[in-house]
């Protein structure tokens, strides 16, 4: 009986330390954290910037005009392309979201991380029949590739704690 539970705490104990040993990390833990106490957002006053900011703060990041760092965000560019016509009347559709950014030292000016795009995208299907949804159906697609856009930024700014 003690020989097994020996076998079994050296073999938990052995694969723990591999995994640990190749840089393996739950998800949601040891990532959560920015690599920013505070940060200025220099962005166009759109959704994206807002929910940026929002985003940050909730994430514990002070979001001051005198921060060291600035994050800088360019304007949403959305895009629509037209798949495929589907039986009875659907059409398929391909929205895009791309948005600019940048992180930049207020001291020296210099980049921290030049310019990048955030980019997502999402295919959804409208149907002709009901014509008076269809700005609803696309208002929320816009809604959640902002959402996605943001989390996407937030997972790069997260990657450069290392740098």
């Amino acid at each position: 009986m003690q020989r097994r539970t020996f076998l079994r705490l050296t073999l938990a104990t052995g694969v723990s330390l591999a995994l640990a040993g190749c840089g393996f990390r739950l998800r949601g833990t040891g990532s959560a954290a920015l690599p920013f106490t505070s940060l200025a957002v220099d962005g166009t006053g759109d959704d994206v910037s807002r929910l940026a900011i929002e985003r940050l703060q909730a994430a514990g990041v002070s979001v001051d005009e005198a921060a060291p760092q600035v994050l800088n965000l360019g304007p949403e560019a959305f895009g629509e392309q037209r798949l495929s016509v589907l039986d009875s009347g659907r059409q398929e559709y391909d929205m895009s979201l791309s948005v600019p950014f940048s992180i930049q030292r207020r001291d020296d000016g210099a980049y921290r991380l030049a310019q990048q795009h955030v980019e997502v995208q999402e295919r959804f299907t409208l149907s002709s029949n009901n014509l008076l949804s269809e700005d609803d159906r696309r208002e929320a697609v816009r809604r959640r590739l902002r959402q996605k856009a943001v989390d996407q930024l937030l997972d790069r700014l997260r990657a450069l704690d290392g740098q």
